[in-house]
């Protein structure tokens, strides 16, 4: 035996050594494999088709189908204004308090009048002699002791005496700052001693109930939307929907988001929303009836077509159907399937016809 021969039978006893040490574990990893191994693949493999396909399914009933549009939206107040005097002076009382409600003509705020009080006492002072001038100016003229211009120039003086009062009412009324609606004050800009003119905001005035909500809509949908028509929205952190209804839509679109204005009505009578925050709207564009509808995820297309599989003896048997309104994840099926019929709704990529099926849970079906 030659050095070549030794070093080729050695070899082959090193092999042969690491053949029968790795066996066992290359057999378990085998027969791990052939347990793992899906119903479909061992079917296909045994070449019979007998191994049943773990499924779901759902019984078809007549359902409503709603077509819904979203958009974002947000809460506008009812009016908002900000307050100041019409009159400049020193601010000598300040009466509201800073977030409260305030009822309409109620008074917030006064600026020194003093001035103008004594010229009304002064004013109306006067009064009661020009008043009387004017009687005895009367007695006389009926009496035909004078003319009548000189009447005339009495009752002039009257009428101007009575003007000067009321200008200076009015002024008066000037000084007083008082509340043009009824709603909720916002903080104070200003104190009692401060200069007022009309250039300063003293505070703020929010009618909250009700609230505008105003969205848009792009051109697909402006002839969907009309005053009157109902829409649900929600706010954050609050599960619950809320129903308001439109009033107004503007009159064009915008030129450059091609896109129309509208705003909606809600009462919020509980003042628990406020202006500012953001509505995730949702419209209902179109409603059917006793309609046909399966989960989007149940249709498969395939050539064209849009298939789904209905149980029918234990297989699956393959449906061709003529699909209508579409959801985000329902689709209306205007022809195929009919009311009573059990359909597949998992596995379908993996499904074929005349394919065993075993339904392990019946699931319910939403229009939603």
């Amino acid at each position: 035996m030659n050095k070549k021969t030794k070093i080729i039978l050695f070899a082959g006893i090193a092999l042969l050594i690491l053949g029968m040490a790795l066996f066992p574990k290359i057999k378990r990893t085998i027969a791990a494999d052939q347990r793992n191994e899906t119903p479909i693949q061992s079917a296909r493999s045994s070449g019979g088709g007998r191994q049943e396909l773990a499924v779901n399914a759902t019984l078809l009933e007549p359902q409503v189908l709603n077509n819904y549009f979203r958009i974002t939206g947000i809460l506008l107040p009812d009016e908002e204004v900000d307050l100041t005097f019409e009159t400049a002076g020193k601010i000598t009382n300040i009466h509201f308090q800073e977030g409260s409600f305030v009822q309409k003509g109620a008074l917030l705020a006064k600026v020194n009048d003093a001035p103008l009080q004594a010229e009304l006492k002064k004013l109306e002072a006067q009064l009661p002699l020009a008043e009387d001038r004017l009687f005895r100016q009367q007695t006389l003229l009926d009496k035909d002791a004078i003319s009548q211009e000189t009447y005339q120039s009495v009752f002039t003086q009257l009428e101007t005496l009575k003007a000067e009062i009321e200008l200076v009412k009015a002024r008066i009324r000037q000084t007083e700052l008082r509340a043009p609606f009824s709603g909720m004050i916002g903080l104070r800009q200003v104190s009692e001693g401060a200069y007022a003119s009309p250039s300063v905001i003293i505070t703020n005035l929010t009618k909250i109930s009700p609230l505008k909500i105003e969205f848009s809509l792009t051109q697909n949908y402006i002839n969907k939307i009309r005053p009157g028509s109902e829409i649900t929205f929600s706010v954050e952190n609050d599960l619950e929907e809320y129903q308001a209804t439109v009033y107004a839509i503007e009159s064009r679109l915008d030129i450059q988001t091609l896109s129309l204005f509208a705003r909606a009505r809600y009462p919020n009578s509980d003042m628990k929303m406020k202006p500012g925050q953001s509505a995730k709207i949702r419209i209902t564009l179109d409603q059917i009836d006793n309609a046909i509808v399966i989960p989007s995820i149940s249709t498969v297309k395939e050539m064209g077509r849009d298939i789904t599989y209905i149980y029918e003896e234990g297989r699956a048997k393959e449906v061709e159907i003529v699909t209508g309104m579409r959801t985000s994840s329902a689709v209306e099926v205007i022809s195929g399937l009919t009311v009573g019929d059990t359909l597949l709704t998992t596995g379908v990529m993996q499904l074929r016809s005349g394919m065993p099926v075993r339904i392990t849970q019946m699931v319910p079906n939403s229009a939603e």
